[in-house]
């Protein structure tokens, strides 16, 4: 067979190939969305559109926003016990879920305005009672700094803390640069193999299973972009300032040392850790408001949506009767 023939045979394969792994995404993707049902309400949020899930009455409307990498899927478990003491809402972050994707770069800055006009589009009303998990917790911060008139309280819940970076221990801050590498690399790299189906292909073959929101192009992009953007965002969080006199409550796992820290960090490292996240970075956030509180919950790790969830529902339940005792007090 001449050279040529050759050429275009396997060109006419590799198309042919390229397209039955694009199908076959596109039909495994459709079949995990019907074995992984989850809330899909699409509201205006200015030049894109966000998956808003709102449930429950009652004023002060609760908006709950998930850390770095976790969809309104991580408020499960919260959602339903908040939603029988007030309104409350969760959201994917442009680019994560069945949101759209969003512009670049991702930061608390644009994820606050875009969450903004999400609420104000479907009819949401202020006052707020903002709840930040993680990284969530530069979000609800830098929201408050815009928007102070509309929040009446904040719950973070083991947040992250602008002073972190330069605080925590050296081998901390090398294993969050590899991880932001990861990730960097993830979105550069792996949207062409999940369009041609070869990661779903791969992670069937390991028996592993995937939810649909996840195996996405946007959400790898927007996860490395908000990762590549976070110091950024903590300074937009620091420039956000104080909450004067409003009610805060801040949550702080107390069993921070998991399997992943402790493969990275010497025994040394793991207990300044603990001591500097507990004693220090986290008291620092309680008083960001002259009424601002810490609560440690002893029996929970970083995941405290998952780990406690009750913990969370009580902290909600303690600031909507703060922000009634504030009211009736004026």
């Amino acid at each position: 067979m001449a050279p040529s023939r050759i050429i275009i045979c396997s060109l006419f394969s590799l198309t042919l190939l390229a397209a039955a792994g694009a199908l076959f995404e596109a039909l495994a993707f459709r079949q995990d969305t019907q074995r992984f049902p989850r809330p899909v309400h699409l509201v205006d949020a200015g030049a894109l559109r966000l998956n808003l899930h709102c449930t429950g009455r009652g004023k002060p409307t609760v908006i709950l926003e998930a850390g770095l990498a976790d969809s309104l899927d991580s408020w499960s478990r919260v959602q339903p016990g908040i939603a029988r003491l007030a309104r409350v809402c969760s959201y994917d972050r442009a680019g994560y879920g069945y949101s759209d994707a969003g512009p670049m770069p991702r930061t608390s800055e644009r994820i606050a305005s875009e969450l903004h006009s999400a609420l104000a589009s479907a009819g949401e009303t202020p006052p707020y009672l903002l709840v930040g998990h993680s990284y969530g917790g530069y979000n609800v911060r830098v929201f408050h700094g815009k928007y102070p008139q509309e929040v009446a309280a904040i719950l973070l819940v083991d947040s992250t803390q602008e002073d972190q970076y330069r605080l925590l221990p050296p081998a901390w801050v090398a294993m969050g640069a590899a991880a932001r590498l990861r990730a960097s690399r993830q979105a550069f790299w792996a949207p062409l193999a999940i369009g041609l189906g070869v990661t779903r292909l791969q992670l069937r073959l390991q028996g592993r299973t995937v939810p649909p929101v996840i195996l996405q192009s946007k959400y790898l992009r927007a996860r490395a972009s908000e990762f590549q953007n976070i110091e950024g965002s903590a300074e937009q969080a620091r420039a956000s300032g104080h909450l004067g006199g409003k009610p805060l409550l801040v949550l702080t796992a107390g069993r921070l040392i998991d399997a992943a820290l402790a493969a990275a960090l010497s025994a040394e490292d793991q207990k300044a850790y603990q001591q500097t996240w507990i004693t220090e970075l986290q008291p620092r956030l309680a008083r960001l408001s002259s009424l601002g509180k810490q609560v440690i919950v002893p029996d929970s790790g970083h995941d405290i949506p998952s780990e406690r969830p009750d913990a969370i529902i009580a902290g909600v339940r303690e600031l909507i009767q703060a922000t009634s005792s504030v009211t009736n007090t004026r």
